[in-house]
Formats: structure tokens, C-alpha cells, sequence
């Protein structure tokens, strides 16, 4: 047991090291298609929103749209009932690549879990959220300390 966590960090390198490999045939990052596939989810979220969605810091997230939208797919537009925030959107060029970066998820996930079968997965799916969910609890603990 004393390992479980050094495997989880491990196979979490190793997924983002493969992914970023794949990304980037497409001239993309693994952080810009998170930012994109949360906007094809939820358009014109606030910058502020999607800095905490994507788990960056608010200036990290500043440049990373920065870059997004010199490649002509974001764009950003003020929020009509406040002036001070900005509101993201994708724009008709990130359609197409959205679904290239779709259609290389599920083909990542199939090699991800390739002789891994549907039950085993289930189970893993449960530990790793027992264990999240653990942590959660142990974090607001110790901030209400």
C-alpha cells in the first residue's frame, strides 16, 4: 500500500507525457486542449472560471489564451453586465480542431485501457475517487483548523 501513491503519480507522468506526445502532432499542447474542450463544453466562461476549471493560476491561463487567441481560436469579449471581466469564446477555426483533439482522446483512451477490462476499470474508477474524495475531507480538516 505504501507504494499506491508513487504508482498513481507514475501512471499520471506517464498519461501526460503520451498525451503530449499525441497533442502535439496536431500542434497542440495537453493545457490548450483542456482550455478548448472546456469551452466546447461551456462556451464564454469568465477567464477567471476557466483559470480555476483548467486548475492554473489566473496569469498562467492570461497567457495561455494569449496563444489561443494569436491562433485565431479564442477570442476574448468583454462581459456585457460588467466591463472588468472577460468572457472567453471559441471562434469557427477551434471547431475543427476540437474534433481532431476529440477523435485523438478516444483513440488515447482505447490504448490507454487496451486488456483492461470493463470491471477492472469500474474498480479502479471507485478507488481513485474513494481516494480523492479522502483527500477532500482531510483538506477542509485541516483548513478549518
Amino acid at each position: 500500500m505504501e507504494r499506491f501513491a508513487i504508482e498513481v503519480v507514475e501512471t499520471a507522468h506517464a498519461i501526460r507525457r503520451d498525451f503530449d506526445r499525441r497533442a502535439a502532432v496536431l500542434g497542440s499542447t495537453r493545457a490548450q486542449w483542456r482550455v478548448l474542450a472546456k469551452l466546447g463544453r461551456r462556451d464564454g466562461q469568465k477567464q477567471i472560471e476557466l483559470a480555476e476549471a483548467v486548475d492554473v493560476e489566473p496569469i498562467t491561463l492570461s497567457r495561455m489564451v494569449d496563444r489561443l487567441q494569436e491562433a485565431g481560436y479564442v477570442e476574448r469579449r468583454q462581459d456585457e453586465a460588467d466591463r472588468r471581466v472577460w468572457r472567453i469564446h471559441l471562434t469557427d477555426k477551434a471547431r475543427p480542431i476540437l474534433e481532431e483533439l476529440g477523435a485523438l482522446s478516444d483513440i488515447f483512451h482505447a490504448d490507454m485501457l487496451a486488456g483492461v477490462s470493463p470491471e477492472d476499470h469500474a474498480v479502479a474508477s471507485r478507488v481513485l475517487a474513494r481516494v480523492r474524495d479522502n483527500l477532500n475531507s482531510v483538506q477542509t480538516k485541516v483548513s478549518v483548523s
